[in-house]
Order: structure tokens, then sequence, then C-alpha cells
């Protein structure tokens, strides 16, 4: 997910504490880039990038620490937008999520598209003749769009995924218990 505090909210309402949240590190490299001159923001984008696509989280997350600490010499607004929700970022590579997948649920580009595509749909109604029309066109745009979904690369990694999530919600719930 992106950075917005409502949705974060809304999961953790639905999921509960133990929900799992991974950033999106497109939208994170943006902002911090945003916040940077020209000149800078090639090597920026370049730093995250190789923290990113290290296999263990802890050196990933030393390495944008330091990041951090250079982008504060100059660009500390760039250095606090990194420092927010950085953990956030590193969450797939914590569930020891390597590869295509990581880099495909590492971003919010999956669900990005299917959105764009149900808004393409909907662009041309003028009049929307209350929610439950609203609610009608929605469903039918996104079912249309699922007709051009693809298997997600990395597809192979799901098991893995999953056998990881059992994993952590079993070890979760006994760590509530104790």
């Amino acid at each position: 997910m992106d950075g917005a505090k409502a949705l974060r909210k809304a999961v953790r309402m639905v999921l509960g504490e133990q929900a799992l949240i991974q950033r999106c590190r497109i939208h994170k490299q943006r902002n911090v880039l945003d916040q940077l001159a020209e000149d800078k923001q090639a090597q920026a984008a370049w730093r995250l990038r190789t923290a990113w696509e290290q296999k263990d989280p802890a050196v990933a997350e030393k390495q944008l620490r330091k990041t951090a600490q250079w982008l504060e010499n100059f660009a500390p607004n760039a250095a606090a937008s990194l420092l927010e929700g950085l953990e956030e970022t590193l969450t797939v590579q914590r569930l020891g999520i390597g590869g295509t997948l990581c880099r495909r649920l590492s971003n919010t580009n999956l669900i990005e598209n299917c959105f764009s595509l149900a808004a393409h749909q909907c662009r041309r109604v003028k009049r929307w003749d209350g929610p439950r029309m609203i609610l009608r066109w929605t469903a039918a745009s996104l079912l249309r769009a699922e007709k051009s979904f693809r298997r997600v690369k990395g597809c192979e990694q799901l098991q893995e995924l999953e056998k990881v999530l059992r994993e952590f919600k079993t070890s979760s719930t006994l760590a509530k218990a104790a």
C-alpha cells in the first residue's frame, strides 16, 4: 500500500494488529526524490534500489538509514520522508520472500493497474444515479478488467509465501497467548 494513514488504519481495523503491511517502494522513492535537487536524484535512486535489492533485511535497513543520514546534510525533508515507514518497505524481505515475487509485492502496480482499467471504463459516466449505480458500474468495470489480468510473475513462489505467512500467524498467536 502507499503511505495513506487512513488506509493503514482501515487495514488494522479489519485485519488486526498482526496484519503485515508492505509499503510501495515506488511511491516511497518518488516521495524522496521529489524533495531533492536534480543533480542528487540519480544517486539517491541508486542508493534506494541497491538497499531494497539486498536479500538480508537488516543489511537493507542499515543501508537505508545510511542513505537517510547522507540526505540529512542537504535535504532533511527527503531524509524524513525516507525514515517515515522505512521498516514497512522491507516487510516482504523480512518474510524471506525474494526474487520476482518480492519485486511484484513490494509495490502497488498490480492494484493500480486494475483500478486504472476500471476508471477508464467509467470515465464517460456524467451523472451517477446514487450509490447503487456506482457499485454496479465499479463491479462491472472490475469484472471487465479481470479479462486482461495475466499470471503474476513469481507466482511459483506463492506457496512459499503461504507457508511463511502461516508460520508468522502461528508465532503471532503464540506470542499473544504468552
